[in-house]
């Protein structure tokens, strides 16, 4: 029988994942908690750097998955490099950002590693309070999808989101509660897949706006700024 006490976060390397691999810290403890990425051919793929990096600050095993199928369906600004990052939403209200499927992917292929080690805890970022409104993101579809993978694994698997009702600025103050701060120094959000960040794309508009609301200044952007860069 799995140890219900070990955790396996998705890690993306951004804001919200680091907050919530904190998070997991706290609740299960370092020695039970790893992290695992994916890499899908995103245009920020520098995320995958910053995950490796606060995986190794938060002292977690750290396994990147990679999934190319959805760089060659294409289709969106996040996997075709000819598709700019658009704001606002597309015909059919959704961002230009939307990656049909990927959460769904990504929580798939990690609980069929959590089985293989024995981590009864999956721990995801998403949420549908304050954010772009991507459908996979919705407390809905996430219980749906862990039913659908305790009746196709025959394993009890819980999938937890910490930030599902929780507004960007509230996630700041989860993040400094559970002490992330320092290593969202070196998270990555900006969907152009820039350092510094872009400042204008919907990913980094949220971010400044979580930060400027809960009052608490962006670490990212301390750090760039003691380093010259911005």
């Amino acid at each position: 029988m799995p140890n219900r006490s070990r955790a396996l976060v998705v890690l993306s390397g951004g804001q919200d994942s680091t907050t919530c691999l904190y998070w997991a810290l706290a609740q299960f403890g370092a020695e039970a908690v790893e992290a695992v990425s994916f890499d899908y051919g995103q245009r920020h793929r520098i995320e995958l750097e910053c995950a490796a990096h606060i995986a190794a600050m938060a002292g977690v095993p750290h396994t990147v998955l990679p999934i190319n199928t959805f760089a060659a369906l294409g289709g969106n600004a996040l996997t075709a490099g000819d598709i700019a990052v658009q704001p606002g939403v597309q015909a059919n209200g959704l961002p230009n950002t939307f990656v049909p499927g990927r959460n769904l992917v990504f929580l798939s292929f990690a609980a069929a590693l959590a089985y293989q080690r024995q981590c009864s805890e999956l721990v995801t970022g998403v949420a549908q309070t304050d954010y772009s409104g991507y459908p996979d993101c919705r407390w809905q579809t996430i219980q749906a999808l862990q039913a659908a993978l305790r009746l196709g694994m025959e394993f009890e698997l819980t999938i937890h989101t910490p930030l599902m009702f929780k507004s960007k600025a509230d996630t700041v103050r989860m993040a400094q509660e559970f002490g992330a701060l320092s290593a969202l120094a070196w998270s990555h959000t900006c969907y152009n897949g820039q350092q510094p960040p872009c400042g204008v794309c919907p990913a980094c508009e949220l971010r400044a706006n979580g930060f400027a609301e809960a009052g608490i200044p962006d670490p990212l952007i301390e750090r760039l700024r003691a380093e010259g860069r911005l």
